[in-house]
């Protein structure tokens, strides 16, 4: 009796959990894109936009980038998931302050803030690939991914990467502005190491190498292989992406665990 009792608790705990990460999730749409204009379709149009001015200037390489892949969708394959990654720990370095009034309330935590941002920007990636896809399809210069499970797959490691990492440096943000101000110029310097302009399959040795230790090439692999079926890619090892995810979600628990205690809210 008391092991249901315990796990109606968890089942209403988790349940509790969800309403908050999608109260959170309204209001970030609210603050972020309001209601004027056309709204929470920036959420799509944003990521689509960035992703749009990039192909305009691959488009004199011609249709074609990497071992027949269509120019259009090499790079709604790379970029605009870069854009995921970037956003979500860029956005991450003010969160805490952003909503601090918001940790008055019991129920909403850190890590809800977070996750609710990674959620959405996630959310936001799925429609923004589909929206250009699209567009690239109508031009030739690209076409829906064909195999979408394994594109998903990839964008769920993209965001837990990325959510680990934003939970790091909103920990660390809020002890220092410095890690803030240098959040932004990393993420710039790591796109050429990411793999989202890159394969790894074309990458000759030491650079390939050198590269594999970054786990979001492996990623971005995953999301190649699920835009075009007829790439197979020899440099996938899901548990060392795995261990890189885990690893930095622990670190990311401790570090919002130990920064709640020195938050003021007065």
């Amino acid at each position: 009796m008391k092991k249901y009792s315990e796990l109606g608790l968890l089942k209403n705990g988790f349940a509790t959990q969800w309403h908050v990460v999608g109260a959170l999730i309204i209001r970030e749409l609210h603050t972020r894109f309001g209601r004027d204009n056309i709204g929470f379709l920036w959420v799509m149009l944003e990521p689509s936009l960035l992703t749009l001015g990039v192909s305009a200037l691959h488009a004199a390489e011609g249709p074609f980038m990497h071992i027949g892949m269509p120019t259009g969708s090499f790079l709604v394959s790379g970029y605009t998931f870069f854009c995921l990654f970037r956003s979500v720990v860029n956005r991450s370095g003010g969160a805490i302050e952003a909503n601090r009034s918001l940790l008055y309330h019991r129920i909403v935590t850190i890590f809800d803030i977070l996750l609710s941002r990674a959620v959405l920007e996630a959310a936001s990636t799925v429609l923004a690939v589909i929206f250009l896809s699209l567009i690239m399809q109508a031009f030739d210069y690209g076409f829906l991914p064909q195999r979408p499970l394994l594109m998903i797959w990839g964008l769920v490691l993209l965001t837990w990467i990325s959510f680990a990492l934003s939970m790091i440096l909103a920990a660390y943000s809020e002890k220092s502005s410095t890690v803030e101000r240098l959040a932004h110029p990393m993420m710039y310097l790591s796109m050429p190491l990411s793999g989202a302009f890159s394969i790894q399959q074309m990458m000759p040795d030491p650079f390939r190498w050198y590269l594999s230790w970054f786990p979001t090439t492996e990623i971005f692999e995953y999301i190649r292989e699920g835009q075009f079926d007829f790439y197979e890619s020899d440099y996938t090892y899901p548990a060392y992406v795995l261990g890189w995810c885990l690893v930095l979600t622990y670190i990311g628990l401790i570090s919002i665990r130990n920064v709640r205690k020195d938050i003021h809210l007065g």
